[in-house]
């Protein structure tokens, strides 16, 4: 059953001289009545599974892929560690930058705990490396969030439009 599905999808892409790599595919059953068997993917950096609203209906939950939220961190910790001594206004400013994009692409219905994890540890590195400009402490945490106030650095938030949202129309 699984070959024929390969091989039917094998030979779509090939009309677009596509390849489907075996090695990085498989077949899930993701189906909202075997919720119980836990079954989760990854695709194109938010991790996909089952679970219910507030009104009790199924529902596919989206949030940051474990391994991208990793990354995302890292690769903040790195770029706070080579622009620690610039001028804070154009740090802040390239900070928003990021913040936005980085909201925009993943700031989906019920993403948010995923995003305010992002914002605060990448506030608390941003603290680390600002304190490391000189051999003396920098900042105090109530001066450096008086800062972040006064840069107006962009807050976690939901961009998604309610009408893009995916939707079930199982009636």
């Amino acid at each position: 059953d699984a070959e024929r599905f390969f091989g039917e999808l094998d030979g779509r892409l090939g009309k677009f001289n596509l390849e489907l790599a075996c090695e990085k595919t498989r077949i899930l059953k993701f189906t909202r009545f075997r919720k119980e068997s836990n079954a989760r993917f990854d695709f194109l950096g938010f991790e996909f599974r089952w679970g219910t609203d507030r009104k009790g209906c199924d529902v596919i939950r989206r949030r940051t892929s474990r391994k991208k939220l990793r990354t995302a961190l890292l690769n903040f910790k790195n770029w706070c560690r080579q622009v620690r001594n610039r001028r804070l206004r154009k740090i802040f400013e390239i900070l928003n930058a990021k913040l936005r994009g980085y909201y925009n692409y993943y700031g989906v219905t019920g993403n948010y705990r995923s995003l305010n994890e992002f914002y605060k540890q990448a506030m608390r590195m941003l603290y680390k490396w600002l304190n490391r400009r000189s051999q003396r402490k920098s900042f105090n945490y109530r001066v450096f969030n008086e800062i972040i106030r006064y840069y107006g650095i962009e807050r976690p938030r939901i961009t998604e439009i309610r009408s893009n949202q995916l939707s079930l129309n199982l009636y």
